[in-house]
């Protein structure tokens, strides 16, 4: 089960923090990516990280805005989101993959959390 926090309304400029706890999974050789999905648009990938040796990925539209991290001991995956424009309003979606390659198609993930809406008024 994955279950995220965090998210709400912003400005642009701002920031918020998302989380995302894994319960009944393991948390070991996996990947966890998030992603977003806007009204009338496709889910799309936005970061993901390797659990073994934290190696990330970021999409292109939030690379150096998006921090992707994890912390083992708590099963827990957070997206620090800086610099937030009005073009990231989506709902947010946590995902796990088991296996160590980080991958971006969204058909890849296995397990899905419930998402989380965030939205960015300009």
């Amino acid at each position: 089960q994955l279950v995220e926090s965090g998210g709400g309304l912003a400005q642009a400029g701002d920031s918020l923090s998302l989380s995302c706890v894994v319960s009944g999974l393991t948390f070991g050789s996996i990947v966890m990516g998030w992603f977003r999905q806007a009204p009338g648009k496709e889910r799309e990938f936005v970061a993901a990280i390797r659990q073994r040796d934290g190696t990330t990925e970021y999409s292109d539209s939030v690379k150096g805005r998006f921090r992707i991290s994890r912390d083992r001991a708590k099963s827990t995956v957070y997206l620090q989101m800086n610099s937030l424009k009005p073009e990231d309003t989506a709902v947010y979606f946590c995902a796990y993959k088991r296996g160590n390659f980080i991958t971006e198609p969204a058909l890849d993930y296995e397990y899905w959390g419930q998402g989380t809406q965030v939205t960015v008024s300009s």
